[in-house]
């Protein structure tokens, strides 16, 4: 969505001022799904994880371009198939950033909505938190000093995309 913009707030080059809606608005979605789970602490990376995951499954489940006209309840549903433990989320992820990041360099357009995606999709690859091992034996017990369990360090996304399907339920 571009912004045409008067006065000291148009780009140097003279031109439109383009404000990422889409992104922002999906955020916005992604924040108030998680604060009314309220499952974390917003000021955690784990809810930084859980929001950005949602954002982009948001973001990026938007085919047509009609997000800010989205109504939230009509697509619970397809998020939550998105987010489900057992669906290849991070690949869904990869290819359709891939898609858009090559449409936006055919068109030569700058895309400040999917700049911002691009960015929170590196965070949540590139940080690892350090969380419960969700893939620890039943049962195996905490080892000394460990109060909750064996911890192992993983990439935010893992963390977030379930922390974002609990809150889809939750809502």
């Amino acid at each position: 969505m571009q912004y045409e913009s008067r006065g000291n707030t148009e780009d140097p080059q003279g031109g439109e001022l383009a404000v990422p809606m889409a992104w922002l608005y999906a955020e916005y979605i992604a924040d108030e799904l998680l604060r009314t789970g309220d499952l974390m602490p917003p000021t955690s990376f784990e809810y930084r994880a859980g929001r950005d995951a949602l954002a982009l499954t948001i973001f990026l489940s938007d085919s047509r371009g009609e997000l800010s006209g989205i109504r939230v309840i009509t697509q619970l549903e397809t998020w939550l198939s998105l987010t489900e433990y057992d669906q290849i989320w991070q690949e869904w992820v990869r290819e359709r950033m891939d898609l858009l990041l090559e449409d936006a360099a055919v068109s030569g357009t700058p895309n400040s909505d999917l700049d911002l995606a691009e960015l929170a999709w590196r965070w949540l690859e590139e940080t690892e938190l350090l969380a419960p091992d969700l893939d620890a034996v039943p049962g195996g017990g905490a080892l000394p000093g460990e109060e909750d369990g064996p911890k192992v360090w993983t990439p935010a996304w893992r963390l977030g995309l379930p922390l974002g399907h609990l809150a889809i339920h939750l809502f």
